[in-house]
């Protein structure tokens, strides 16, 4: 039997809630990084926790322990950055935690018995951290929201936004229809556009697998769907020298088609712009 490939997931917690990624899911995060088959041996979430809030607000000290239970409950070691409080020049009290160079101690010293790193945070001060994993042989994964460091993307072996994982980031009042399929509300990208008839077409993930490369939807082994749409189906208003662009990313809802056998993009609307 062939060896697994050993993952290590490796979470920024405050970055990601403040960038877009409040209210993730943490088990679906976890069943992404087995996508190859891998199999994750270490699962470290980063957390800010505030010892003076908590003891002055017990709503804020009780939805932390069951904030941090939850985490325990899917396997994560929960490793807490105390907040910490200061005056800057303008006299305002600001409060502080980071957790950079624990996560990176961390990965650093435990890669030596893994394969492939899942990171989540969109710091730059991460770019040197990958360029050493990857000089250990490791494959290093980046999945992150919003305002993610451009050098830190185009460093890692891989960077997927969050908000295409099917899952990952809830969708607020879609329809209880898997994703992917009629009737559902998902999220992808503009691969095809047509400036002059104004119409084009959407690519998002159906599913998580290996082949998360095998972008051609035509394939059959590829994990995308397709969905066509029309300009007039967007809700915000679109430049359409801006499409098709990997960087911005579309929320919409998947209607079976009346022009074809395949299905449309409705009520489209941007979520993010990398």
């Amino acid at each position: 039997m062939a060896n697994r490939t050993l993952v290590g997931i490796y979470v920024d917690v405050s970055n990601i809630a403040m960038n877009g990624g409040y209210g993730m899911q943490f088990d679906v995060l976890r069943e992404f990084a087995c996508h190859d088959g891998g199999e994750v041996v270490r699962l470290n979430a980063y957390v800010a926790y505030d010892v003076e809030k908590a003891r002055q607000d017990e709503n804020y000290a009780q939805g932390q322990r069951s904030f941090h239970s939850s985490l325990r409950d899917f396997g994560y070691k929960v490793i807490q950055k105390p907040v910490r409080h200061f005056v800057d020049a303008e006299g305002n009290v600001v409060a502080k935690a980071n957790s950079d160079l624990d996560m990176a101690v961390d990965m650093l010293l435990q890669s030596e018995r893994l394969d492939r790193v899942l990171m989540l945070t969109g710091d730059s001060d991460f770019v040197q951290v990958v360029r050493a994993l990857q000089n250990r042989g490791l494959r290093v994964e980046l999945v992150a929201f919003d305002n993610v460091s451009a050098e830190l993307r185009r460093e890692v072996d891989v960077f997927i936004s969050g908000y295409l994982i099917p899952g990952l980031l809830p969708i607020k009042g879609a329809p209880k229809v898997k994703w992917g399929e009629a009737g559902s509300r998902v999220r992808g990208v503009c691969y095809y556009h047509r400036d002059l008839e104004g119409y084009g077409f959407m690519r998002f993930l159906t599913r998580i697998d290996a082949n998360l490369w095998i972008s051609d939807t035509r394939r059959e082994e590829s994990p995308y769907g397709t969905a066509y749409f029309h300009d007039t189906y967007f809700l915000d208003r679109v430049d359409p020298r801006e499409i098709p662009n990997r960087d911005v990313i579309f929320e919409f809802d998947l209607q079976k088609s009346m022009r074809t056998e395949g299905l449309e993009a409705r009520n489209i609307r941007v979520v993010a712009r990398l």
